[in-house]
């Protein structure tokens, strides 16, 4: 039996529900049971339908960085934008317009305040979805100067009022809906209809958790398949542009920059999820996510999280330092080895931690802010990182969009000093970077929030799958070494491809 529901009871009861909910802020209702042997692509394969879907997963992790996985689908509302042209869905009704996409997302997810309720100290409601890396320059004053090839939304959220929530630690599934008080909330009838509507939903999408997926028909093409891989920029290329960014930092410019270059493979009508499975399996990760939007998908393993927001305490977990992983155990152990005494990784960690306690004490309360974890050692499939983790208390008259403002994108993938290196990123990289070292994750109604970096990512869309993957640049970096580097990061990614293409891309996942 994959789980149970003999205890599975809607919480709070109404009564309590009316008393919670007589305030301005909305109550989420709620009913857990056994994890048992569900998994989260498992039951996002039962609830997803269609388009603007999402699982955000903790494949690897511990109770701090990765106790909780988060599955939708079924928005009540799409917000995209690219530039300042904002793109609003609500059902049949769609609205078009221009201004700044952060101030329209925080007036938004601010129509919805929420209570928190004891025993959900985690995700129940708001936004999920992305923040592209050129959605700097609502941020920041940064040319726009390299090419757009991928055309893709600079922001993209999907906001949501019942969420599947994994709770790894106490092996639970919790079922969570935020009714919702538009009309008449002060109105007890109208209360009551909306958390009757909202039991109904839970029970549901209960039945649908507890329900083995159908299992679509072969794909008509599921023979073999040749993903060939080509780069946008060659080797030579490549190092080039590591030279001219070692001339910045002899210039006094900057200290240190990252650059990366692009993989694109030919992947046809590929299932996306498919290969998500896959990349899970060959590089389990704390921040993975399968994002399906209109018109592209996001198949994410990233190691990284940009910053998290809970109950205003403010986390940040710089990775810089890499090294491939040895064949075994012992080569395993000269690598760590090597690279964490390396002066020139420790270094431009150090550097780099810096830049992320100056960023988030730009919004945090004076002298909060302390490194709690410093210079770890993190293994995953094919790489070796160090990893710092960076902490601080949110000042009270700031709020999340006040601290994306204040850290986005991550000083990790951009550089020190952040706004001259993300200059120089324009200059030197030939396209935009899209989605690349932006971020994937949750905006709350209670006003949490939790980011990734999109790193050991594929941005898919029209048949294609791009990897974008970076090296850190400093005064002595070796452009071939630097060039390799950014290969070993790809070595995820391009295996989950291999197996696809030994396996004949397999069929589209159950529906």
């Amino acid at each position: 039996m994959e789980t149970t529901t003999e205890r599975a009871e809607i919480t709070p009861t109404l009564k309590d529900f009316l008393n919670l909910s007589r305030g301005p802020k909305a109550v989420p209702i709620f009913l857990k049971i056994p994890m048992g042997t569900l998994d989260p692509p498992s039951v996002f394969e039962r609830v997803h339908e269609g388009r603007d879907s999402f699982l955000l997963e903790s494949v690897k992790g511990t109770s701090q960085i990765g106790r909780y996985s988060f599955v939708g689908s079924r928005p009540f509302r799409v917000f995209e934008s690219k530039h300042d042209q904002i793109r609003i869905r609500e059902g049949l009704y769609e609205t078009l317009i221009q201004g700044n996409p952060f101030s329209e997302l925080r007036r938004l997810l601010q129509e919805t305040p929420m209570v928190r309720m004891k025993g959900l100290a985690f995700f129940t409601g708001g936004a999920v979805g992305m923040i592209g890396y050129d959605a700097v320059h609502f941020l920041e004053r940064i040319p726009r100067t390299a090419r757009d090839d991928l055309q893709i939304p600079d922001l993209y959220f999907l906001f949501v009022d019942t969420v599947v929530v994994f709770d790894h630690v106490e092996r639970e599934i919790i079922l969570a809906h935020v009714p919702m008080l538009r009309r008449r909330p002060d109105a007890e009838e109208e209360r009551v209809r909306a958390y009757n509507r909202g039991a109904e939903q839970l029970k549901a999408l209960l039945q649908r958790v507890i329900t083995p997926a159908s299992k679509r028909a072969a794909q008509s093409d599921a023979g073999p398949k040749d993903f060939t891989v080509a780069a946008n920029m060659g080797k030579e290329d490549y190092m080039e542009m590591v030279r001219r960014a070692k001339a910045y930092i002899r210039a006094g410019d900057i200290f240190q920059a990252n650059l990366s270059q692009r993989l694109t493979a030919e992947i046809g009508d590929l299932d996306p999820f498919r290969l998500y499975k896959v990349l899970r399996e060959i590089n389990p990760s704390p921040f993975a996510a399968f994002m399906d939007f209109e018109g592209f998908q996001l198949v994410s393993s990233s190691p990284e999280r940009l910053m998290r927001l809970h109950q205003r305490i403010v986390e940040t977990r710089p990775i810089a330092g890499t090294r491939p992983r040895g064949r075994d155990a012992r080569g395993d152990q000269a690598m760590s080895a090597e690279l964490i005494t390396n002066e020139k990784e420790r270094a431009e960690h150090i550097m780099l931690i810096d830049l992320e306690r100056n960023d988030i004490g730009r919004v945090c309360d004076y002298g909060s802010v302390s490194v709690d974890e410093f210079m770890a050692l993190e293994e995953y499939s094919h790489v070796i990182h160090i990893v710092s983790n960076v902490r601080g208390r949110l000042h009270e008259k700031k709020d999340l969009f006040d601290l994306i403002r204040a850290a986005f994108p991550g000083g990790t993938i951009t550089g020190v000093p952040k706004v001259r290196c993300m200059e120089i990123i324009d200059e030197l990289e030939s396209v935009q970077r899209g989605p690349y070292t932006g971020s994937i994750g949750y905006l709350g109604f209670n006003g949490d929030m939790d980011l990734n970096i999109i790193i050991r990512t594929f941005v898919i869309k029209d048949g294609r799958a791009h990897v974008q993957v970076g090296a850190g640049i400093v005064a002595d970096s070796d452009p071939e070494r630097e060039y390799l580097e950014t290969l070993h990061k790809a070595d995820a990614l391009l295996q989950a491809l291999k197996v696809l293409e030994d396996e004949g891309g397999l069929p589209a996942h159950g529906g």
